[in-house]
């Protein structure tokens, strides 16, 4: 709730009332339809969460003493908010240092002996509810149906998250690089450092995510891009000698088919991609063709026929997904591939599957879009192809 600690911060959420200024000029962001759109099909219920309560101005737990109390709210315009069908979380870290004293008792004379686990729990829960009543008033405190405080996170549960940090690194390897990706493989010892470096019973997992992406994601992608990762290898993870670091050694996989020069259309209005892809592609051995619009693709499309068509998806004169079927019809050696910052509509995603045309999401890097042209020669669309 840091974005509502002054006083007129905590007004944005009702609206002005009759008389002030900016009633009936701006919409409150606490609505009805706010509460209605966060519901699914699934689920009828309206979850609410106001983070880390404590930090907001005052007039918050007084505006939300009518909610917790029948229910509703009325904002400025007159108008009331149902919330018979929300439930309300609030969060917060009221009593978190003195629960962390308890928890882990610091050192010198006056410290206290730490508390057998079943006696630890309940006084810990003690003090957090200690705390929410010196802060809050005894009305609003009243209202909260429960008040759960929540332990400092186990060894169980910290493993259990790094394991889900690594599932998502291996996730996000498999989606961007298709065909060329590898496995990951994190030893024990990798692990241990990882989570001795990034957890801590003040802060819990806060730092781990940083800490994976420094040590491990960081020198796993610039081997990536040195090509120092064959597909299908596996990247093994573990801890040095000196135990100051990790190693990332890749063993396996099968060197990538080399793609003979091909001639690519690529028609984009964003100078500085174009120039990318023209360095990039041109690197790779390709003839690069580049142009900023639909009509300067069919001009340019008179003189030289190309075999692979890169198009944005929205052009300043058409759309990429229709220029690239329109194309193909005229040219059927051509392959074509698209690329855009949003999602297609469903007309153009069975255009594309219709005629075989993969779809590149924006940002991308250089290995997603030579997965996407090595596919092409590897299913035949282009004669230009051959194995390193």
């Amino acid at each position: 709730m840091a974005n509502f600690k002054a006083e007129h911060e905590v007004a944005k959420l009702i609206g002005a009332p009759p008389g002030y200024v900016g009633h009936g000029q701006t919409e409150p962001r606490l609505n009805q339809f706010v509460l209605d759109e966060a519901t699914s099909d699934d689920c009828d219920l309206t979850l609410v969460l106001l983070d880390e309560i404590e930090k907001a101005a005052p007039s918050l737990a007084q505006l939300l003493l009518g909610v917790l109390d029948k229910a509703t709210l009325r904002l400025g315009d007159g108008t009331e908010v149902n919330f018979e069908e929300s439930l309300i979380f609030l969060t917060s870290n009221l009593g978190a240092r003195d629960m962390l004293a308890e928890i882990q008792p610091g050192l010198g004379f006056d410290t206290k002996q730490r508390r057998p686990g079943p006696e630890l729990a309940s006084h810990v829960e003690r003090v957090g509810l200690r705390a929410v009543r010196r802060h809050f008033s005894p009305e609003f405190v009243n209202r909260i149906d429960a008040v759960i405080t929540y332990r400092p996170l186990g060894n169980e549960s910290l493993v259990a998250i790094l394991e889900q940090h690594v599932v998502e690194l291996q996730h996000h390897v498999q989606s961007r690089l298709g065909n060329r990706s590898f496995d990951i493989q994190v030893e024990p010892a990798a692990r241990f450092f990882m989570l001795d470096k990034g957890t801590s019973v003040e802060y819990g997992a806060r730092e781990l995510r940083r800490i994976i992406h420094r040590h491990l994601t960081q020198p796993l992608a610039a081997m990536v891009a040195n090509g120092n990762v064959a597909p299908g290898a596996v990247v093994t993870v573990d801890l040095d000698e000196e135990g100051d670091r990790l190693t990332l050694v890749a063993v396996g996989g099968m060197p990538r088919p080399a793609v003979l020069p091909s001639t690519i259309l690529v028609v984009d209005d964003n100078e500085a991609l174009l120039g990318w892809l023209e360095h990039m592609l041109a690197e790779e051995g390709h003839i690069v063709l580049v142009v900023s619009s639909a009509e300067a693709a069919m001009d340019r499309i008179e003189e030289t026929v190309p075999d692979i068509l890169l198009l944005d998806h929205i052009l300043p004169d058409g759309e990429g997904v229709h220029l690239a079927v329109q194309l193909m019809k005229r040219f059927p050696q051509a392959r074509a591939v698209v690329m855009s910052g949003a999602q297609l509509d469903e007309e153009e995603q069975l255009l594309c599957q219709r005629y075989d045309i993969p779809f590149l999401q924006k940002p991308f890097v250089a290995e997603e879009l030579l997965s996407a042209l090595e596919a092409i020669s590897l299913s035949g669309g282009s004669s230009r192809s051959a194995m390193a």
